[in-house]
């Protein structure tokens, strides 16, 4: 017959390595899914984005409006059960190890829900219909982003010059070859350190702007803080090649000859000598002006469906974001979405239209306000 204290080392063996296997998925699961999750949550959100505004940019090409949904909230929860239990059985006559036996389980659930919010009311009319003010649009230029390819985006005009293509535009797309001059100038200027762009919350008066020749009082001209302006500074410099750069500059933006940095103003002109008046665009001018550049099917064309591309104008030999189309899907695109039985994309090797389609998503974030009460769609995802 057995020894029974051989039976109970046994089951206490058994048992302490049921307790293991049980006790090794009874840690906190918070740290784990929050490094995971985070970074994949926030990758779906981006790449949502992308294709969403796309799609946006395909729809207006056809006349169709644009929808935008807001996910304003992702809550990921989980539920895990586990069981374990184990036991034996002695028989003076029998093999130990055929009477020992233990079970154990675990499972894990993952219910996500998302929730939506179309963008309707006053909050489309801000963040979709209203123009970018331009006190929020240079800024953008200090982080490095290309101001020509800024400036092509979001103005319709600079001190005149007009950046209008598209319907109704002529034959040719319309604009003023003076405009992309301007903005190769200044794209020039920037890459070499002789153009930046001066955010100020000093007041400035007409009185101020014609005395310096576009400069404003360094001591303001208020008692307190005024609202954010920005200034287009030249750089001192003793290149001849930027200082005739700069001399270009000022004479296209009709500023003083001796002029070190001049106000950058919303409008179509400028109310006051030593000023810039940008006409910008809404974000729905934007998008807009980008379908009129995709590339369609010839089919849909001749069809009547959308009207032709748009050329470019003067020096411009490519649209700020080019946009192809074909009958397959295309294999690895930056972005990619399915319309009409056709499909659009963005090329992964296309480093300069993915540039600008990423300004076109900060500018969107930048004109977004506040979620206002309306419709919401919850929807439980697994």
């Amino acid at each position: 017959m057995p020894n029974p204290s051989y039976f109970r080392a046994t089951l206490l063996a058994a048992l302490t390595c049921f307790s293991a296997i049980g006790l090794s998925a009874c840690g906190p699961m918070g740290p784990g899914k929050l490094r995971n999750d985070q970074l994949e949550y926030s990758r779906a959100l981006g790449d949502t984005q992308k294709h969403e505004m796309l799609l946006n940019i395909v729809r207006l090409r056809y006349a169709d409006p644009p929808t935008f949904l807001d996910t304003t909230q992702v809550i990921a929860g989980y539920s895990v059960s586990k069981s374990v239990s184990g036991g034996f059985y002695a028989y003076p006559a029998t093999a130990v190890g055929n009477y020992l036996f233990g079970t154990g389980t675990m499972s894990l659930g993952e219910s996500p829900t998302f929730t939506y919010q179309p963008v309707t009311g006053q909050q489309y009319a801000e963040n979709v219909v209203r123009p970018i003010s331009p006190t929020v649009i240079m800024p953008l230029s200090l982080g490095g982003l290309p101001i020509d390819t800024l400036l092509r985006l979001t103005a319709q005009s600079i001190d005149g010059l007009s950046n209008v293509r598209g319907l109704g535009a002529g034959p040719f797309g319309g604009g003023s070859v003076r405009f992309y001059l301007l903005l190769h100038d200044l794209r020039q200027l920037q890459v070499a350190g002789a153009m930046t762009i001066r955010i100020t919350t000093d007041p400035a008066t007409p009185t101020d702007s014609k005395k310096n020749g576009g400069k404003s009082d360094s001591n303001g001209g208020g008692s307190g803080p005024g609202p954010e302006r920005s200034y287009l500074v030249l750089t001192s410099t003793s290149e001849s090649n930027l200082l005739a750069i700069q001399a270009e500059v000022r004479r296209l933006l009709h500023l003083d000859p001796t002029a070190e940095e001049a106000e950058i103003v919303y409008g179509p002109y400028p109310k006051h000598p030593g000023q810039i008046a940008i006409l910008t665009r809404s974000m729905l001018a934007m998008l807009t002006q980008l379908a009129y550049e995709v590339e369609v099917p010839e089919g849909d064309i001749k069809a009547g469906r959308t009207p032709p591309t748009i050329g470019q104008v003067g020096i411009e030999n490519r649209p700020e974001v080019v946009i192809h189309s074909g009958k397959d899907e295309p294999d690895g695109p930056y972005a990619a979405v399915s319309y009409h039985n056709a499909w659009f994309w963005i090329s992964d090797r296309d480093f300069q239209s993915k540039l600008a389609f990423t300004m076109v998503q900060v500018l969107a974030a930048l004109a977004a306000t506040n979620h206002t009460g309306g419709a919401v769609v919850t929807i439980p995802a697994g």
